[in-house]
């Protein structure tokens, strides 16, 4: 269904030293990292669509997070949402709703809500039961 999800964010340094940790946390590699232009992307498996690609916007404007924007994470366990969670504050990341059950959804989902360093906020979720 997607090509790709593209994050904007302001500064690349930064960005990178959120979306390493968390990314390696969820067990998705990294497809390629330019300094130069800069922006780097992860890829899902087996792959190679869709990315999760974070760079300066194209129009070189400030990145704005969208209201009611936000990208989720798949996380096999409930104990993966927790790894990714913490990941995600122990590097610049601010909680938007701690793990936890979320049966408003559906009896089985997980989630935990957290936004970067530049406001994007994100998910990382389990639909598997406990």
């Amino acid at each position: 269904m997607f090509s790709h999800i593209f994050v904007g964010i302001s500064d690349f340094q930064t960005a990178l030293q959120f979306y390493v940790p968390v990314m390696e946390a969820l067990g998705v590699k990294q497809r390629f990292c330019e300094v130069a232009r800069p922006w780097a992307g992860w890829q899902s498996f087996p792959g190679p669509r869709p990315l999760f690609v974070i760079a300066r916007p194209f129009n070189e404007q400030v990145p704005a997070p969208g209201n009611g924007n936000t990208v989720a994470f798949l996380a096999g366990s409930r104990s993966k949402v927790h790894e990714v969670y913490e990941a995600a504050l122990s590097h610049g990341g601010s909680c938007e709703g701690k793990p936890g059950p979320r049966p408003g959804y559906h009896a089985h989902y997980y989630g935990a809500y957290f936004r970067d360093p530049d406001g994007n906020k994100l998910c990382v979720a389990c639909h598997e039961p406990e």
